[in-house]
Order: structure tokens, then sequence, then C-alpha cells
């Protein structure tokens, strides 16, 4: 499921969002500026560098739906900020699905002088490509932003997690789960099973409140196993009648990525995942 591509104010296609997706960016390019003093340390001559890595990358350029308003997509909107924050990754791959939104991604990109890598496929796959030809020792830093549930394979986190400097921004989405926990948990469904691998044999049945939360709290649980922690200081993205829409939570190896997206996520403070 991906949204619906139309023609852009660019002359290349952009995709219809809502509203919210702007409040999401606003927090992506937060993390990127805050981060910038360690990121420089990676860009000095002879350094490893410092990776920017979204495999949703979509086509970098977004409609508001129902109004005439564009804006720039993730991967975009996150090469910019580093640029004006004087630490531009040193390079940014990119990859989707379908080849019509990775084109228009990389076309944006490159005229903004972006060092950009571009892959079109499945992204289970196509961050094992990343994985096998990004320098192994540089800052790498993973922008996870899929449509639902369904395609936040968990496997994705497993790859990215082999590298020795790793910080994740995920898109978790609290409607996906809130709408389908029932047709998720059935017996013959393997969403879950992508998600949060191990999930019938860890999470006992309860109330729907109570389901949810567990599910939650396991995939946090499988992310840190894997050495790679995940921040208590989630951001829950809301929209129309403040409805819960998905958290952007920050999972990385290292504290000091986790206070920064402490102070990136609470512009106004907000409770716990839990």
């Amino acid at each position: 499921m991906v949204g619906q591509l139309i023609a852009g104010d660019d002359g290349s296609p952009v995709e219809e969002v809502g509203a919210w997706a702007k409040t999401k960016h606003e927090y992506l390019c937060r993390y990127v500026d805050i981060s910038r003093g360690v990121r420089s340390r990676w860009l000095d001559p002879g350094k490893a560098g410092a990776t920017l890595i979204d495999p949703f990358c979509g086509p970098g350029r977004c409609k508001i739906r129902g109004v005439k308003e564009f804006i720039d997509g993730g991967a975009v909107a996150a090469w910019k900020k580093s640029v004006d924050s004087n630490t531009p990754f040193s390079a940014v791959y990119i990859g989707d699905i379908e080849a019509e939104r990775v084109e228009a991604c990389e076309k944006r990109l490159r005229a903004l002088n972006a060092p950009v890598v571009a892959f079109t496929g499945d992204a289970v796959a196509t961050i094992k490509t990343f994985v096998s030809v990004l320098n192994p020792h540089g800052l790498n830093f993973a922008y996870l932003d899929p449509y639902n549930l369904q395609t936040l394979n968990f496997e994705m986190i497993r790859t990215l997690s082999g590298l020795r400097h790793i910080d994740m921004l995920v898109h978790v989405s609290q409607m996906d789960l809130q709408r389908n926990l029932d047709n998720y948990s059935s017996g013959d469904s393997a969403v879950f099973d992508a998600f949060i691998p191990g999930w019938r044999d860890s999470i006992k049945a309860g109330s729907v409140t109570a389901t949810r939360q567990a599910i939650l709290r396991y995939w946090s649980e499988l992310v840190g196993r894997l050495g790679v922690w995940p921040s208590l200081e989630p951001k829950l993205i809301t929209g129309p009648g403040n409805q819960p829409l998905y958290w952007l939570l920050l999972a990385a190896k290292h504290e000091l990525a986790l206070a920064f997206w402490k102070v990136a996520a609470n512009k106004q403070k907000q409770g716990s995942l839990f």
C-alpha cells in the first residue's frame, strides 16, 4: 500500500499525504540538526563518513491533501537540514518499491547536489544491499517510514543493527495497530510474524488495550536485544481531532543519540509509549 502519485509543482510526480506529514518531517529535521556536532566528526578528511538511509523514500516531494501546499519528502528534508547545519551527509542511500518514486526522489536530491545512491525494490532486500556497500566504519542514520505495520519488517532492523554505528528513527503505526489488531492477530495472518517475530509464544491475549501495549513492549524488547536501544521518549503524531496516528521512536547503539532524540522529540512534553 502506497500513497497516490499526482503531478507535482516542479514537473516530477509527488505523493498526496495528510497534513501531519509536516509534523513528522519537523521532528526528523530537528534530530538531524541536533546531532550535527557528532556527525561532523565523521566528515573530516580521512574519516569514514556519515550516511542517511531511507528505504521508503517515495518521490521526494509531497502535496498536502485538500490544499495547494507542497512539502519536501523525508529524505530531501533531511538532506537540506544537514546542509543548513553545515554537516551534509557524505552519502544518501534511498530506495522504494516502485521505480517511478525512486527516480523522482533521486532527481530531486541530485538537483540539490546530494551524493545519492538509489535502489529499487523491497525494503528488506534494499537495506541488505545498502549495508553490503556502505562504509562499515561510518556513522549511519536510518529513517524507516513505512506505510503500515505490514511493511515494518523486523528483518530490516536486524540487518541495520549489524552496523557498528547506527541510529534509526522508526515510524510505528498506532492507527494500523488499533484498526487491524484482530486481523493481524488471527491465525492465518503473517503480518505480526514479520513485524514482531516470536509474538505467538510471547504475547498472551487480553483486553484490546493491554494487547496493543504488550505488542509495542515486545517489539521494543526485540529491538533492544539487538543492541539498538529504543528511546523511552517517543513522539506521538496525531491527526484531526487529536487522533493518534503513529509513533516516531529512535533506536540507537549510543546513549548520546537517545539524549539528542529526547531533546528533539519533546518540544511539548508527552507521556511514555507504554
